[in-house]
């Protein structure tokens, strides 16, 4: 195990929204402006990233790019990503010229998660987008080829023959897509769900995101397994020859007990153990433990995840639903109660 590292703390939200009066998110529009809210007190607390969840087909948050533009131009310091978007829907292309006008807004802040995606919520959905796997291909196969055109897009080099008359002056030699933002290539992730894509992922030159699900990959704990693939990840990109450091992220469920409207959400108990699942017909899966508990406990617990002592990022998974002024005082009871006792900040 590594020693302490000091930590950036951001919050993740999968933006759920339910028409039912138990939800104070009850519209997609209370899901598109109750995130740009709690990014916005998520800063003013000290917090260092907003990142938000992509899911297509469900009543959650869908389409990344007009949300992290709006956050950019609400905010000035904290970082704004995706955990994950699934490159499976993705034209890659059209996916360039959004992402660098988000980042531009923001000056520099995106932080993007991509992946191969997770279980959805109808069949091949990427079909209905207009994509298909070529001859040969698995889905998983065309989401890591239109990743690979995604980054090299973002290299900003000039791939376009220009036309010879064109509307307005073209700068010399082959065009590239526009706007180009300098530097977001290296603020790339992959959320990997194994050691082999981890792995991968810093062949490519990704930063990596571990989520609280990945393939059960030896029986171990959640922690012990998510530990092993970070330093498989980071061997591999020492081995790639990489000239920067990269980062790693890891997400969970955390709750300090310190008050009574605490204690009644998630002081009773459950998902304290991790849980063995099956994401598709042949891929056995480990879901990691939540915590809650009374802060000293807490950090006990906490100082014993040997995963997130591995990470340089932690993202805090957020009940959505439960409203801005709620899930703001959950990052606040965090960076106050627990971070300093651990050494995270």
């Amino acid at each position: 195990m590594r020693g302490v590292i000091v930590k950036k703390i951001g919050f993740l939200s999968f933006g759920h929204w339910t028409p039912s009066p138990q939800s104070q998110t009850q519209s997609a529009a209370d899901a598109l402006l109750q995130s740009i809210e709690l990014a916005v007190a998520a800063e003013e607390l000290g917090a260092d990233g907003a990142y938000f969840r992509v899911h297509h087909f469900a009543r959650q948050l869908a389409s990344p790019f007009p949300l992290l533009a709006a956050v950019g131009a609400r905010t000035r310091r904290i970082e704004i990503g995706t955990a994950v978007i699934d490159m499976r829907y993705e034209n890659p292309l059209y996916m360039a010229e959004d992402a660098g006008a988000a980042d531009l807004i923001s000056g520099g802040r995106l932080q993007l998660g991509i992946s191969r995606g997770s279980p959805e919520q109808v069949i091949d959905g990427w079909r209905h987008f207009g994509y298909a796997p070529a001859a040969g291909e698995s889905p998983s196969d065309m989401a890591r080829r239109h990743t690979q055109v995604f980054l090299d897009l973002l290299r900003g080099d000039g791939f376009a023959q220009p036309n010879p008359r064109p509307m307005f002056p073209n700068p010399p030699g082959l065009l590239r897509l526009e706007p180009h933002a300098d530097g977001l290539r290296d603020r790339i992730w992959w959320g990997a769900g194994s050691d082999a894509t981890a792995q991968w992922a810093a062949k490519m030159g990704m930063n990596l995101q571990s989520s609280t699900l990945k393939d059960d990959e030896g029986g171990q704990p959640f922690a012990l397994q998510q530990a092993r693939q970070i330093r498989a990840f980071r061997a591999a990109w020492v081995e790639a020859g990489h000239a920067r450091a990269p980062r790693v992220s890891v997400s969970r469920s955390i709750f300090a007990l310190v008050s009574d409207a605490d204690r009644a959400y998630f002081g009773r108990g459950g998902a304290e153990q991790d849980q063995i699942g099956f994401i598709d017909e042949k891929t056995r899966a480990i879901f990691g433990r939540s915590y809650a508990a009374e802060p000293d406990t807490l950090i006990a617990q906490l100082r014993a995840d040997e995963a997130i002592a591995e990470a340089d990022t932690l993202l805090l998974t957020v009940p959505n639903q439960l409203g801005v002024a709620y899930n703001a005082h959950v990052i606040e009871t965090i960076l106050k109660h627990i971070a300093p006792a651990l050494g995270w900040r």
